[in-house]
């Protein structure tokens, strides 16, 4: 049996943890630079605000029907997520976290232990009583089906926040009632063909024979289809790594010299090569791009873009840093101002797997060595105690966040202040 636990509107709860006084009242929750809601309550859910449009084109109404609004605190929600995982990690052997908010827990072997719901339903009391973030659990025979499970954990309140399909008829239900468009790794375009075919809910699918789905949906859509079949056969291995990695960001003003982008440029390849990290790859190609505001038709309009490939695939961050600031130079051009910037690296390979040349004059252990010791000191003290000199101090560049709330918990500053009344 294998869980799936998901924080409810967790950008929404982590906010409340230390604004009790928002429980029950609408709340949104946006993206980078104020630009868009990615997050909403229940209760603003219920008036129907839509999730994704601009806040400046929301605003009024949000105003008007006093919704309260947070800029991004993604330091205090990655530091909520950790804490939820903790919790979690007590009860079972083995969790693979899977993004921010969501962990597969491993039950192997509990069913023999007794009833599994009261399990549940005690790590789901546990994690809201230790953390304040309320959660779902959805416990299935494999990945899929407990991430179906947890979304009728979500939706429907009578599950009390737990909720088991562990028989056929149970997972027969289940099929019926979701829509096939919500099934884990069922894309866009896959979405599109099966409408096509017909296909409109999980059960529609399961329907079908194992060769036409071979057929129409490669081992890809047959993983899933025996999935919704009660086969696991979706490993963490199996779970597909990103192909590239994309940071950008729009700045708060435009910036018209090249000493001035150089700096989010260089921040934004160091968090690429953080990501490259994380997920145990390297990259072979990288790319640039700057872009001057297209919404201002009144200024002289350029785009710059360059692309490199890399000798041996990297992870470092001084390494893609260095490959990055030599095509902003080679891009540059003087008499713009430039609204937004990024960097894509490319051509991911697994770390232990790169093609190395014979020609390479890099210490790649020594490299290597170097990059753990600044990992596991930034680690330890908060991210980029120790970085590169080219990612610099300016704030010209910085995000405009003016909703954000504290960081409660990672911030001496921004600690709670208890006042007791005699």
């Amino acid at each position: 049996m294998f869980g799936l636990i998901d924080c409810n509107n967790f950008y929404v709860s982590c906010e409340r943890v230390f604004r009790p006084d928002l429980r029950g009242k609408p709340v949104v929750i946006l993206s980078n630079n104020d630009g868009c809601l990615i997050s909403l309550s229940n209760e603003a859910k219920a008036m129907q605000i839509p999730m994704g449009l601009p806040f400046y084109q929301l605003k009024p109404l949000l105003a008007s029907n006093r919704v309260t609004v947070f800029s991004s605190n993604y330091a205090l929600y990655g530091d909520m997520s950790s804490r939820v995982m903790n919790i979690v990690n007590q009860f079972v052997p083995i969790s693979e976290i899977y993004s921010i908010d969501e962990s597969f827990l491993d039950f192997h072997g509990f069913d023999k232990l007794g009833d599994l719901s009261d399990y549940a339903h005690h790590i789901v009391r546990s994690v809201e009583r230790s953390t304040g973030i309320p959660v779902s659990l959805g416990i299935a025979s494999t990945r899929t089906l407990a991430k179906m499970a947890s979304k009728f954990a979500k939706k429907y309140p009578a599950y009390k926040g737990a909720c088991l399909i562990d028989t056929d008829e149970k997972r027969e239900k289940a099929l019926k009632l979701f829509d096939i468009s919500d099934v884990w790794g069922v894309g866009r375009r896959m979405r599109v063909s099966m409408e096509y075919y017909g296909i409109k809910t999980a059960w529609d699918f399961s329907q079908k024979s194992a060769s036409w789905v071979r057929d129409h949906f490669t081992v890809t859509g047959l993983r899933t289809w025996k999935e919704l079949h009660g086969h696991p056969c979706i490993t963490p291995d199996s779970i597909e790594q990103k192909k590239s990695i994309y940071t950008s960001r729009s700045f708060p003003k435009t910036l018209s010299s090249l000493e001035l982008l150089k700096e989010p440029v260089a921040n934004f390849a160091a968090s690429c090569a953080s990501k490259l990290r994380q997920q145990h790859s390297c990259c072979q190609a990288i790319d640039v791009f700057a872009q001057t505001n297209r919404c201002n038709q009144n200024e002289p309009q350029y785009t710059l873009r360059r692309s490199t490939n890399l000798v041996v695939p990297t992870q470092n961050t001084a390494e893609i840093i260095s490959s990055a600031m030599d095509l902003l130079q080679k891009g540059w051009s003087d008499g713009y101002r430039f609204k937004r910037a990024g960097i894509l690296v490319w051509g991911l390979v697994p770390e232990d797997e790169i093609q190395t040349s014979f020609f390479d004059t890099v210490d790649r252990l020594a490299q290597r060595r170097l990059q753990n010791v600044v990992d596991s000191i930034n680690h330890k003290n908060g991210d980029n105690k120790i970085k590169i000199a080219a990612q610099g101090f300016s704030t010209e560049w910085h995000l405009r966040k003016e909703y954000i709330s504290h960081q409660y918990t990672t911030n001496f500053d921004d600690l709670l202040t208890v006042r007791a009344k005699d």
